[in-house]
């Protein structure tokens, strides 16, 4: 059953989330009342210098996983099993090597 809105507390001038103390009100019509070109807009936390030379592309790329059924030959599983834990991680890396190689030969120079 839906409770009407009416019985939900609404905020007030007077509530607690609306509540700010005499200091913060005069910064804020302070700064309401400077123009926008007066208003400094730099951010402090910046880094000094914007070099991306060593940045890693796609460093926090996850793409989704899909579950599939998938028939591979006994010996290939056998090889990629045999090398431990994480060989469906493994075969995954290796096929997106492969479809990366081959969609670099298939773009026009």
């Amino acid at each position: 059953m839906k409770k009407a809105l009416s019985s939900f507390a609404k905020p007030t001038a007077t509530s607690d989330l609306r509540k700010i103390d005499d200091d913060s009100l005069a910064r804020l019509k302070a700064a309401a009342t400077q123009s926008d070109q007066s208003i400094n807009l730099s951010d402090p936390d910046a880094p000094e210098s914007l070099d991306w030379s060593n940045a890693t592309r796609g460093r926090f790329y996850k793409p989704v996983k899909v579950l599939k059924s998938l028939r591979i030959d006994a010996d290939v599983l056998d090889y990629y099993e045999s090398q431990g834990p994480g060989y469906q991680t493994r075969i995954n890396r290796d096929l997106r090597l492969m479809m990366l190689q081959n969609s670099k030969r298939k773009q026009p120079a």
